[in-house]
């Protein structure tokens, strides 16, 4: 029988800070024998486990993510498919398609099925309301991934600060352009996270004497920002800076700085770790990535999940860091692509 915890969590920002400094011990990855065993020789240690209880491999848990197209989400599938793994979860990944409506109808498919919890990567933090409310009045605990969601209906929070992470590589790109010049941004227009990374930049920028330019939207989908972006450099021949808000965003973005040859003219910001991304910053031209721990966004997850499921307290917040990788100390944050 499911033991469901009715934990009313009142939601706010998390209050992070991006640093430059080198990963954390736990998100490196795990070199001893045992560690391996348990999480996948390619993926990191976590740093956490849940207390769990008896009827564990009982559960029946669903992931609603995103998409399965980016590296980002992908790494949180991996580490959160690890821990069920681990503790005999039977884990169901269901992609949203960057879409909304799918995401509310597979969380209400779950809720028929009887979901044991239910974690979701919301698309847009307000349209899912109604089927997250839905599934914590049939008692599934929810856990939130990524998009805070402010809603009582939510049990817990794993996420970032993703204003404060745009403002930070906001302040980087201050420092490389003196604060002078006009900034395009290649963003998701139908993303709240992406939205909040915006702003954040956005607020930077101007305040250190920027100015923010063209506004194309990739919606979350590498080929779409791809053109987005090519259509931005060439409407925009005097443009020197360009911000993509997240990992599709910068992708498109790179392929569309490579097809055009601009390398020279173009300085680059964004957000999250791809091989594309990865030759820009070795090449100069990309001078910062913001880079989130993604295997700890599906660990912490996984282990909320179980935790509600088994009826044990669990965080409102699940507080995850981020670092500002750069040209210089990239290398440090390559095994992000090794899974």
């Amino acid at each position: 029988m499911r033991r469901t915890l009715a934990l009313a969590a009142g939601m706010s920002m998390l209050a992070l800070s991006a640093c430059d400094s080198a990963p954390p011990e736990a998100a490196n990855p795990a070199t001893a024998e045992g560690d391996a065993a348990t999480t996948g020789s390619s993926l990191p240690e976590p740093s956490i486990q849940p207390e769990g209880c008896e009827n564990v491999d009982e559960f029946e848990i669903g992931l609603v993510t995103i998409n399965l197209q980016a590296l980002f989400f992908n790494q949180i599938n991996d580490a959160a498919q690890a821990m069920a793994d681990e503790y005999g979860v039977d884990l169901q990944i269901i992609s949203g398609n960057d879409d909304s409506v799918t995401q509310a109808n597979a969380i209400n498919t779950l809720v028929a099925d009887g979901a044991d919890a239910i974690i979701v990567a919301a698309v847009d933090t307000e349209g899912i309301k109604p089927s997250i409310r839905a599934a914590d009045a049939a008692g599934i605990p929810v856990i939130a991934v990524d998009a805070i969601v402010e809603d009582p209906a939510v049990d817990a929070q794993v996420g970032t600060a993703n204003a404060e992470g745009g403002a930070q590589i906001g302040e980087l790109l201050l420092e490389q352009a003196g604060g002078q010049g006009e900034v395009g941004i290649v963003g998701a227009l139908n993303s709240t996270i992406q939205l909040e990374r915006q702003k954040g930049f956005e607020e930077a920028v101007t305040a250190g004497g920027m100015t923010i330019g063209t506004v194309v939207d990739g919606r979350n989908i590498q080929e779409n920002a791809q053109t987005a972006a090519e259509n931005l450099l060439t409407g925009n021949p005097d443009l020197e800076y360009v911000y993509a808000t997240g990992e599709p965003a910068l992708v498109g973005l790179a392929a569309a700085v490579r097809s055009q040859n601009a390398q020279d003219r173009i300085t680059v910001v964004g957000w999250d770790l791809a091989e594309p991304v990865v030759e820009g910053l070795e090449a100069g031209w990309i001078a910062g990535v913001v880079q989130q721990n993604t295997y700890e966004f599906g660990y912490q997850a996984m282990a909320a999940a179980i935790d509600a499921a088994c009826g044990n307290p669990v965080q409102e917040e699940y507080p995850v860091d981020t670092q500002i990788v750069t040209p210089e100390n990239y290398e440090d944050y390559l095994y992000y692509l090794e899974g």
